[in-house]
């Protein structure tokens, strides 16, 4: 599984003009010389971008892009799915009858990959480009909440106390 440099670029671009958002339209060139990407490939990705709405352009010496919609609304995963990236995360096609193996089924670890890739869906929705630009996104795939102890009973059995947390060893 692997998220080529299409989606990326998207999510790098988008939230560049997130951070700039209220200081007029920004240039492509701009944001090319800023996140280090081609300007003709950013070129290819915000016809992309533009034609499914995630942003607005004006011609001319001061034109640029902007957003289209407020940074709190666009979804990373939305972003990804405008420059059509596919997060793949199982080798089998999922509409076909055939599984991975071909003729003989999926293979005896489909479920794992199939439900990382629902797992990476869900948190690519959950978060927003105003969460990247807030610096809100680390920590938010824990199970528990930033700061708690995100451990669950079954790694507190199994791995060693001391690897675990050194304070709670040593009582």
């Amino acid at each position: 599984m692997r998220l080529t440099t299409k989606g990326r670029y998207a999510v790098m671009a988008l939230a560049d003009i997130a951070s700039k958002q209220g200081e007029g339209l920004v240039a492509l060139s701009d944001i090319a010389v800023r996140q280090g990407i081609s300007l003709s490939y950013l070129e290819q990705l915000f016809a992309k971008l533009r034609k499914a709405g995630l942003v607005a352009s004006t011609r001319g010496v001061s034109g640029g892009y902007e957003l289209a919609g407020a940074p709190a609304d666009i979804r990373i995963a939305h972003i990804i799915a405008a420059v059509d990236e596919e997060i793949k995360t199982t080798a089998c096609d999922q509409a076909s009858s055939v599984g991975c193996r071909g003729a003989t089924g999926r293979c005896l670890t489909h479920d794992l990959w199939d439900e990382l890739g629902r797992h990476i869906d869900i948190f690519l929705n959950a978060v927003t480009l105003e969460d990247i630009i807030e610096k809100r996104v680390l920590g938010m795939a824990a199970v528990n909440p930033p700061g708690g102890r995100a451990r669950t009973d079954f790694m507190h059995d199994a791995l060693e106390p001391a690897l675990l947390d050194p304070v709670e060893a040593a009582e």
